[in-house]
């Protein structure tokens, strides 16, 4: 959308009329748009009917049009980024042998305009077994780099920076842990633990060094945060002065903006999310701006879209529509004990003063698995076919997610993938032992990896 002050909006690329052109189905994937030259050109991504496999082609933001002989990428898994307005990386089918067992790319190109894509300059070469291999570029003013990210499995990855003659340089980290640089900061999040210079740092840690000390050698770092038994670190973002870490305690978001000084890092709370709400964040212009975007949604409540400054309470420009009353509803967090004495935390959404007669139809859901935390949000087919007709929903936070960090991922991997199970049934067991509801009126429900945990609690009990 282009929308200058007190204006409409106006729609750059109308996805129906392309359909009905080109007598096709795509769906959107996404766009970079190029800094250098005013912001004037795109790299749209789309897909047929959704699928992994997609399209990548030019678009001119100012003429409203895709660029006849500008960048095009046939349809495959991969992707692209912008170096400048010339060239891009790009990392797609380029042949027999080119993809991974997995079916993405393993080679990464410079594809510069002008030149056909199958005389691409090789950047960096993977192995058939890697999960896949990209590249980015960092288009900071005065920071420019690229990085091509070279991914083993899950949570197992390799970076490297690509030097000015074009050698590459692997940034020495743990291969399970996150690395992201911003300007002269490098920022590592641990998934296991980790001995440097400076000490050692437990699974869930976020570390901060300046880069080009790291690059020199030295391995002294601070850390900016450190997981405790009912916190986690969720995700991290940068302004253009500061760090902001979004939290998770307990499954319930916290913002903190972190300000680098002199005499170290310092912490400022952010406030104006609603309580058992989910919480996101997001720069406006993290080269020029602290400002920010924060979305914040849960059970009762539909996603809001909120503008702030570091410093400041946000605004509330935009609330999605209600899909049914919450007035006479209530969020509250429980614990259930599972077997092997862990407490599982899970969030119950019921009706206010309800009573505690075991006669409650309760629906219970869950997920764990890939580090992936079920915070709050809003169902609109939950609310009018379940809560509004007096029905209990429960949101359980087993083990294989991510609610407590990566100690709580990993405790229901491989051999121990019982623990998510024994979790699941120790909520349900809990709910009865508190008389919300009973066996004959409690059912279950997941989807896609909480579809298995559905299939495994029919199994086992």
């Amino acid at each position: 959308l282009d929308a200058g002050e007190h204006q409409q909006p106006q729609p750059l690329l109308d996805l129906d009329a392309l359909n009905a052109s080109e007598k096709e189905n795509w769906v959107w994937k996404g766009a970079q748009i190029l800094k250098a030259g005013g912001y004037k050109h795109a790299l749209i991504t789309l897909s047929r009917g959704g699928a992994d496999a997609a399209v990548t082609r030019e678009y001119d933001i100012a003429k409203r049009e895709f660029i006849k002989d500008g960048f095009f990428i046939p349809e495959a898994k991969g992707s692209a980024a912008w170096i400048d307005e010339n060239s891009i990386y790009v990392a797609t089918d380029f042949g027999p042998g080119s993809m991974t067992a997995s079916g993405y790319p393993r080679m990464v190109k410079r594809w510069r305009r002008g030149v056909p894509l199958e005389k691409a300059e090789l950047v960096y070469e993977g192995l058939p077994t890697d999960m896949s291999v990209g590249a980015v570029y960092d288009d900071t003013e005065g920071f420019e780099r690229g990085f091509v990210v070279r991914s083993l499995a899950f949570y197992r990855t390799e970076k490297f920076l690509v030097g000015k003659d074009g050698k590459l340089i692997r940034l020495d980290a743990p291969i399970d842990s996150e690395t992201d640089v911003a300007r002269e900061w490098l920022t590592v999040q641990l998934r296991s633990s980790w001995t440097v210079e400076s000490g050692t740092y437990p699974p869930g840690a976020l570390l901060a060094a300046r880069f080009d000390d790291f690059l020199a050698g030295k391995r002294r770092f601070e850390a900016l945060y450190l997981p405790a038994r009912n916190s986690s670190l969720a995700s991290y973002a940068w302004t253009r002065n500061h760090l902001v870490l979004n939290t998770l305690e307990d499954v319930k978001n916290r913002l903190f903006a972190l300000t680098p000084g002199g005499d170290g890092w310092k912490r400022e709370e952010l406030r104006g999310a609603p309580e058992f709400s989910a919480v996101s964040f997001r720069p406006v212009d993290p080269e020029d701006s602290d400002e920010y975007f924060m979305e914040a949604g849960g059970f009762l409540a539909p996603p809001a879209l909120y503008l702030g400054r570091i410093g400041e309470l946000p605004e509330k420009l935009k609330e999605m529509p209600a899909f049914f009353d919450a007035s006479g509803l209530e969020v509250g967090q429980h614990f259930a004990r599972s077997k092997d004495g862990t407490l599982v935390p899970y969030f119950q959404v019921s009706p206010k003063n309800i009573e505690l007669d075991g006669a409650n139809p309760t629906l219970l859901s869950g997920y764990g698995g890939f580090e992936i935390s079920q915070t709050p949000y809003y169902s609109g087919a939950v609310g009018l076919g379940w809560l509004a007709k007096g029905g209990v929903y429960v949101v359980a936070n087993i083990r294989g997610g991510g609610e407590y960090g990566p100690a709580w991922h990993q405790a229901a991997l491989k051999s121990n993938r019982h623990r998510a199970y024994e979790d699941f049934a120790a909520v349900a067991s809990d709910l009865i032992e508190r008389k919300v509801t009973s066996p004959a009126r409690l059912g279950c429900r997941g989807g896609s990896n909480g579809g298995l945990l559905a299939g495994n609690m029919l199994t086992l009990y």
